[in-house]
């Protein structure tokens, strides 16, 4: 028949869902600019909510997509080169403050600049010692990663969901318990992120990390919620595979981050 599908493809509806993402993203680094620069904050959670709302509606238009059968092999497969390009992104993202921190590391400017003849780190900056709370964190982070996993095994092989159940709640828990110290070591640093290179550096990279991190955890929550409720299967878990692939990017560039700044950088 003449309206019959007769292929793998899936055709997208016409979807406001684009322009409203466009919209409101540039309303919320606009009022960003013009909370930063005058104090006025509301234009800024104005685009905030509405950034919120988009990805909320239009990811549930995708999760219902696979569930009514849409997302097929062929589909499955730009889904997942999707995500290869996104978090492909997300790592040129995280080069630019790797960039900028060994160049300040490497080429410390001092008083007589731009001759090179500063230290790193910079006079009277007290760094945190690597092998305590840092250590701890890491060890939580790759045991949060194994978890997860654990999980995106136990649902591609065996179809089973007790153990995606149980590896999602290990590494979500890790996950938050990770966000907790990491905010309990911001808390105690001696520096700021202000008057200081060093400082602005440190908090730039670890803190655009942490809030992947805190992503990640929401991105694995949702994926739990879905499994609980009878959602993925061997053949169609397509979001949680995003999900895992996301969270073991998040710790390899926590352990980049650790060597780096905490170990090297410190």
């Amino acid at each position: 028949m003449a309206h019959e599908k007769n292929h793998d493809y899936h055709i997208l509806k016409p979807s406001a869902w684009p322009l409203l993402s466009a919209v409101s993203t540039f309303i919320m680094f606009f009022g960003a600019v013009q909370y930063m620069a005058e104090g006025i904050p509301w234009l800024f959670y104005i685009g905030l909510l509405g950034v919120l709302y988009s990805m909320y509606v239009w990811w549930s238009d995708v999760i219902a997509e696979g569930e009514a059968g849409d997302h097929t092999p062929v589909v499955q497969i730009g889904l997942r080169y999707g995500v290869i390009m996104f978090i492909t992104s997300e790592v040129m993202f995280f080069v630019a403050w790797f960039w900028n921190f060994f160049k300040h590391a490497l080429y410390p400017m001092g008083p007589l600049s731009p001759a090179v003849d500063g230290v790193w780190p910079p006079v009277g900056i007290e760094t945190f010692d690597p092998w305590h709370l840092p250590l701890i964190n890491t060890l939580i982070l790759i045991c949060s990663g194994a978890a997860a996993t654990w999980a995106h095994h136990a649902i591609a092989h065996d179809d089973d969901r007790k153990s995606l159940i149980n590896g999602l709640i290990i590494a979500i828990a890790l996950g938050a318990l990770f966000s907790v110290f990491q905010a309990y070591e911001y808390a105690e640093a001696t520096f700021s992120f202000s008057g200081n290179i060093y400082g602005a550096s440190f908090f730039m990279a670890t803190g655009f990390h942490g809030a992947h991190v805190i992503i990640g955890t929401i991105f694995l929550a949702v994926c739990l919620i879905r499994a609980l409720r009878g959602g993925m299967s061997k053949e169609h878990h397509i979001g949680f595979e995003a999900a895992a692939w996301y969270w073991h990017f998040v710790d390899v560039v926590w352990l980049f981050l650790f060597i780096a700044v905490y170990v090297w950088g410190g």
